[in-house]
């Protein structure tokens, strides 16, 4: 599959989701809403049932693919729902790594469900992520790496390509969980990843309407055992979600743009408040993270993380906003926080996940001066 850079993410956006060129019929799909269809003549390949495929979710599995530099994508309900199907499918009998500092789910899953079927799982910081990947010994049963870059919700950046180097020698298979960066940000699978996995929940969707999921590789091996594992299970998603997230990736491409400027607006705001202890954005030049955030991302993303001096100034922000709806989950048009301390984040009880949304950003600055006045 052709990749052209020399066209922008918006170009893309729009030529990913139109229809092909047939005169006469409609320049957007409609959804195919059925469970059913007619029986093929017996060994032609075809739909058969609804658990098994669906024209929509061709369509935005295409879209998908081409958004992530991929020669394949496949969609589930949510994108928990695409990462349990990864590690089910690819973990086997060897290691599987996963990030101590990032979304926590994806850390539960691997400790409590996978361990029990006899599976070694490690998990490691960021900062010493890579190091883990090159002590990983080659085995029979190949590890599966599943990283997480920028992670969430401290937004520490990760090498991928170092990291990928390190996985590629010890015969491992690295996943990175793209949510948090898009396809905008950073396509992983040019940095030598092997699957891609997100929840298109956040950015991509991004209207807070629907839950959705989808990993994309290059190898068709990989996506071959993943379709089995999604048939087999039965964590398929409705065509009528599939429809609705087809039609917001034409325009997720702006919406991203939009969401990094402010993102970096708030930023820089708040970075050097008093009443704020630290701020994260691999955008701000003085980050820890922003030198190797310049080298693998196109965007910084709309996550910004900052840690007041207490829960108490913290929750005093969150009830003075006006334009920072106290909510979890990220990425949407309307600018969120979250305190991640009640969820259980090994963070600060004053720090907040921000996402950053699409309102005009002198707004978003006056109604933070106000909170924090």
């Amino acid at each position: 599959m052709s990749h052209p850079e020399e066209i922008g993410p918006s170009t893309r956006c729009v030529r990913a989701t139109g229809s092909p060129c047939d005169p006469g019929q409609p320049l957007s799909p409609s959804p195919v809403l059925t469970s059913t269809y007619h029986a093929l003549p017996l060994g032609e390949a075809g739909d058969f049932y609804g658990r098994n495929s669906n024209p929509t979710w061709r369509v935005l599995e295409r879209a998908l693919a081409e958004l992530e530099h991929a020669d394949a994508a496949l969609v589930f309900p949510t994108g928990m729902g695409a990462i349990t199907a990864v590690l089910r499918a690819l973990s086997g009998g060897g290691t599987v790594l996963v990030p101590a500092d990032g979304y926590y789910q994806t850390r539960v899953y691997a400790a409590e469900r996978l361990a029990a079927y006899g599976i070694q799982v490690r998990s490691e910081r960021c900062e010493a992520f890579t190091e883990a990947v090159r002590s990983l010994a080659r085995a029979p049963q190949p590890s599966v790496v599943f990283a997480e870059t920028p992670v969430n919700p401290t937004l520490d950046v990760l090498d991928l390509r170092a990291t990928a180097t390190a996985a590629r020698e010890a015969e491992a298979m690295f996943v990175v969980d793209n949510t948090a960066a898009t396809p905008f940000g950073q396509t992983p699978l040019d940095f030598g990843a092997d699957l891609v996995v997100a929840a298109a929940t956040k950015g991509l969707c991004g209207h807070s309407d629907i839950t959705l999921g989808y990993i994309a590789t290059n190898r068709a091996d990989l996506a071959e055992a993943i379709a089995l594992e999604r048939t087999v299970s039965g964590v398929t998603t409705g065509p009528f979600e599939a429809w609705l997230a087809h039609r917001s990736l034409a325009t997720a491409a702006l919406r991203f743009q939009r969401q990094c400027a402010n993102a970096q607006a708030v930023a820089e705001f708040l970075n050097g408040k008093p009443q704020v202890r630290s701020v994260r954005y691999p955008g701000l030049a003085s980050d820890p993270s922003h030198a190797l955030a310049a080298r693998q991302m196109k965007g910084f993303g709309s996550l910004v993380s900052v840690t007041f001096e207490d829960m108490g100034t913290a929750q005093r922000f969150l009830a003075r906003s006006e334009l920072f709806a106290e909510a979890t989950s990220f990425g949407g048009v309307h600018s969120t926080a979250d305190r991640r301390a009640r969820w259980g984040d090994a963070v600060p009880e004053g720090f907040l996940r921000l996402s950053i949304g699409i309102e005009d950003e002198r707004d978003l600055l006056a109604d933070l001066q106000r909170a924090l006045a």
